[in-house]
């Protein structure tokens, strides 16, 4: 049986800290919001039907820089906000343990500013992982470090002056990227409410739209290579480096919205020594131990540009695939960031379905 939560602990180790700081810069405009949510883990694998025993609970609180149009990408997206969120989540079982998550967040408006769309990304850490020994049970984290995403879809009301409501819903991930098994992962949905201070000293306006540019562009060709570590389902076979050398156009059409297509090339040691366990353990599977592990995929994709942030969703077949390992689809969704005109890097989770094979790491060159 899990403890209650501790709201007052969460309070005095972060909240008013920040919030004694910030009375310090009230002349700038941002806002700080707190939240604690209540809801269920999804059984997307009867894998993880063990480890769904009780509701998972916890608090999330948000710094967020607001925007006012000094620049053009804050016009195409309603002014949104940017900032860090920071996430204790208990899990409501002990074998999951308790997650401890910071994330970057953009956050975009609707319906006049009282619909609120959060997305965050970053990194999370696990008090209780798989142990062969000592927590065997905990087939859905590998390690304690993981990667975490969140959506919050949040309804807000201004109550008293700079102090404002809101409630809606949550979507936390958590997984490894198969950097090590087990991996199986976990996703909570959840239902939140909290409240929000807006520390600008006084109403700022938004600019008026500035003068538009054109974003379109001929066709640009790209080259990135992408690698990271990754493992199999077999717990204990080991942790093994992959390659991933790229090659594809893209054709921006506006400033939100570019399409890309190409190809690419998987090395994976990974793959290699799993293809030579199957032959061995498990000869009824006919896997002769000379069966190449390399792939060859072609995709298409999309880049949602936020600034010289891009979010990436691709789409990919693979037309060389002399072993068959999860599937000839795969997908691939990640940031990327212009580090100068023609230099990128970014980080993406590449997957079959809802099953994630790797967190890549990438740099990138474009013509």
């Amino acid at each position: 049986m899990t403890q209650p939560f501790k709201f007052y602990h969460f309070y005095l180790l972060f909240f008013v800290p920040v919030f004694l700081n910030a009375q310090k810069n009230a002349s700038k405009p941002f806002e700080l919001d707190f939240n604690y949510f209540y809801g269920n883990i999804l059984e997307h694998s009867p894998a993880i039907s063990h480890l769904i025993t009780s509701h998972p609970q916890g608090a999330m609180l948000g710094f967020s820089r607001k925007t006012f149009g000094e620049k053009s990408w804050q016009h195409a997206y309603n002014y949104p906000d940017w900032g860090f969120s920071f996430l204790y989540q208990d899990m409501g079982n002990q074998t999951l343990g308790d997650q401890f998550g910071l994330y970057a967040h953009l956050g975009f408006y609707f319906l006049r500013r009282n619909l609120l769309l959060k997305v965050g990304t970053g990194l999370a850490y696990n008090t209780n992982p798989y142990d062969q020994n000592s927590n065997y049970r905990n087939n859905a984290y590998g390690t304690s470090l993981l990667s975490s995403t969140f959506l919050l879809l949040n309804f807000k009301h201004r109550i008293y002056e700079n102090i404002g409501f809101q409630t809606g819903i949550t979507i936390v991930h958590y997984s490894n990227g198969n950097f090590k098994a087990p991996n199986t992962s976990t996703n909570t949905f959840a239902f939140n409410l909290g409240l929000n201070y807006d520390f600008s000293a006084k109403p700022v306006d938004y600019i008026a739209e500035i003068e538009k540019r054109d974003f379109s562009e001929p066709i640009h060709f790209n080259f990135v290579f992408r690698s990271g570590i990754q493992s199999s389902d077999v717990i204990g076979m080991g942790q093994f480096p992959f390659y991933i050398f790229s090659a594809y156009a893209d054709k921006r059409i506006g400033e939100k919205s570019s399409f890309t297509l190409g190809t690419e090339l998987f090395l994976s040691e990974m793959l290699e020594e799993l293809i030579y366990y199957k032959s061995v353990a498990y000869p009824e599977e006919n896997v002769s131990g000379d069966e190449d592990s390399k792939r060859v995929g072609i995709f298409g994709g999309y880049q949602l540009h936020v600034n010289k942030f891009s979010a990436c969703a691709n789409l990919g077949y693979y037309v060389y695939y002399p072993y068959d390992f999860e599937g000839r689809v795969y997908s691939r969704l990640g940031l990327q960031y212009a580090v100068s005109k023609n230099w990128f890097g970014g980080i993406s989770v590449k997957s079959h379905a809802a099953k994630a094979e790797a967190v890549e790491f990438s740099v990138g060159y474009r013509l």
